[in-house]
Formats: C-alpha cells, sequence, structure tokens
C-alpha cells in the first residue's frame, strides 16, 4: 500500500521540513531557532491558503 498524501498535505509536509532547515541554519541559540522555526511555518502554512482562496475566487 502507498502512501498518496492529499496537496494540502504535501504543502505542510514541506512547510514543516523547510522550516526546520531554516530554523536550524539562520539562528545560533536553540530557542531563537525553535522561534524562527515556527513563525517560518506559520508564513509558509498561511501564506499557502490565502493563495489557495485566491486561486479559487479567480478561477470562479
Amino acid at each position: 500500500m502507498s502512501f498518496s498524501p492529499s496537496h494540502f498535505t504535501a504543502v505542510l509536509l514541506f512547510a514543516l521540513f523547510t522550516s526546520v532547515v531554516f530554523g536550524i541554519t539562520q539562528r545560533t541559540a536553540p530557542a531563537r531557532m525553535l522561534r524562527y522555526g515556527a513563525g517560518c511555518f506559520a508564513l509558509f502554512a498561511g501564506s499557502a491558503i490565502v493563495i489557495s482562496w485566491l486561486m479559487f475566487f479567480i478561477a470562479r
């Protein structure tokens, strides 16, 4: 049985992995890494939702 994520799940996985890498490579203190990574994740996920709604209304 193969795993086939939905588009939204794939976007969230991309946001998670990218945010982890950004947090580790862009900050030195562990607390700042976590905060920066969480902020990046929120921005990635939030922008994906906003852009998807914009595309929904443009396509109508």
